[in-house]
């Protein structure tokens, strides 16, 4: 770190409603990238039959998708962790703004799969670089609560991206894709006027030699790879990604189950869409308690090293059964077929009070997804904890591209596995079989939060004595 004199300061911002003020923007377009992931899988349906090709081919767009984004933002974080982030958060959010107009527009299947693959690539930035900017505001001690609005906010955009889908697209399926065309370019616009956060500033250990002038220049190269892969801890939170994604991917097609169950019922199409898109919405509302999971995160954290981690493992386990509930309880549709949009949703909505199996329904998903929701803010948390400030969004990255991989074998493969359920089990059963199938694989994630416990503390412990060292005896050499 060097320690400097009459460093030069913005002419204006930089106090607490700036830092605010970043902080909302950074937060929204974490929402915005997964309400783009959750544009296509309601209008599944409607878009294949616009291309005349079958719906698996939809299923995996949303697939590659998935992987694209995860390699891509590798890429993304390893320049954020060498240089101003800014910038490249604002060349993302363009990419994945045109490319998701594209989508819109396309007028067949290769076309859209193109313009998807383009989101794909700068959707990798918003998650990877923010990620690093938004830990460098948190302290360690609220860094469960405040990383549980990050996650949020990205389980908040996939329900937006559903019910959006649902809704604009009902009738027309390119409409919610130009919509958010907009509003990704106003997000970008509102990048301009962002903090510039400084990097390290929210460590204890940095605060003295940053107050003081210091910068804290140390910059990830190619040499520190084997470093963030032998830290046990990062081993583990990476590799959870693998089995977790591909249950939580699979999960994707919560809203065609509910389509199918309302096409079973004798529903339309139009009606059966919304319809579907409405019950997943209102049944991924458990996700909100991951605000839960970060305060208690932080509790357990300020007692035991080991505590988000615990948290975490605690919670994929206690999920398990509820699940089960949600996808195997019956229950009875009665909307007005062929009734406008608001009607419907008013229907499906009063059905949580007048149908005891929706309200039960309702009851096992917010269990389900409350409890597995712990896991999100305390992964973000667990990163920032064993690891230096330059190392983080490469960390994050790293695990965000075997998330990648998790979710998009999760989401392509249960689609096959709904094609070959359906001999033995016919719709919607079909679907119900192989989505609780798939969340079997909580149990090996589980497993390895566990373990994470075991060696969290260690890690942590190292990490303070590094950036004590640093911030005592700084180097006269180049940083890295």
């Amino acid at each position: 770190m060097t320690l400097t004199t009459g460093r030069p300061r913005p002419k204006w911002g930089g106090g607490a409603p700036h830092r605010y003020y970043s902080v909302v923007v950074f937060v929204l377009l974490a929402s915005l990238d997964n309400v783009a992931i959750g544009l296509v899988p309601p209008l599944y349906g409607a878009i294949a039959e616009s291309f005349d090709v079958p719906q698996r081919m939809l299923g995996l767009v949303t697939a590659i998708s998935f992987l694209v984004s995860a390699v891509a933002a590798v890429g993304w974080a390893y320049g954020g962790d060498r240089s101003n982030r800014k910038p490249l958060l604002m060349i993302g959010t363009l990419i994945w703004a045109a490319g998701t107009g594209g989508s819109g527009l396309a007028g067949n299947y290769p076309t859209f799969l193109a313009a998807q693959l383009l989101a794909a690539v700068g959707l990798g930035a918003v998650g990877s670089v923010g990620f690093s900017v938004v830990t460098d505001l948190i302290t360690p001690r609220r860094r469960g609560l405040v990383m549980s609005f990050w996650g949020l906010s990205q389980g908040v955009g996939t329900l937006a991206g559903t019910l959006v889908g649902g809704l604009l697209g009902a009738v027309d399926w390119r409409r919610p894709f130009l919509v958010l065309t907009v509003v990704g370019l106003v997000a970008t616009a509102a990048y301009l006027f962002t903090y510039d956060i400084r990097r390290g500033q929210s460590e204890p250990a940095l605060a003295g030699a940053l107050a003081t002038g210091g910068d804290y220049d140390y910059r990830i190269s190619r040499a520190d790879l084997p470093v963030i892969l032998g830290r046990r801890t990062n081993r583990w939170l990476v590799l959870q990604g693998l089995t977790a994604q591909a249950a939580f991917g699979s999960l994707v097609w919560l809203p065609y189950l509910f389509i199918e169950r309302a096409k079973d019922q004798g529903y339309s199409e139009a009606t059966a869409i919304v319809v579907g898109s409405v019950f997943a919405t209102l049944f991924q509302l458990g996700g909100a308690f991951s605000i839960v999971g970060g305060l208690i995160g932080d509790a357990l954290q300020r007692r035991t090293p080991s505590g988000r981690a615990m948290v975490a493992s605690v919670g994929i386990f206690a999920a398990l059964p509820f699940y089960l509930v949600l996808f195997f309880v019956p229950i009875r549709i009665d909307v007005p077929d062929g009734a406008g949009t608001g009607a419907v949703v008013g229907a499906v909505l009063g059905s949580v009070v007048s149908e005891p199996t929706v309200g039960l329904s309702l009851l096992a998903a917010v269990l389900a997804l409350a409890l597995t929701s712990a896991n999100s803010p305390n992964w973000f948390a667990l990163i920032a904890d064993v690891n230096p400030p330059e190392h983080r969004g490469t960390v994050y990255s790293l695990g965000n591209l075997v998330n990648g991989v998790g979710r998009a074998a999760g989401n392509g493969l249960v689609g096959v596995a709904f094609n070959g359920l359906r001999l033995a089990f016919p719709p919607p059963l079909n679907y119900a079989v192989g989505l609780a199938a798939f969340q079997l694989f909580f149990i090996p994630t589980g497993i390895m939060y566990w373990l994470a416990a075991r060696t969290s503390p260690q890690d942590i412990t190292d990490l303070r004595n590094l950036l004590h060292t640093r911030a005592e005896d700084p180097p006269n050499t180049d940083r890295r």
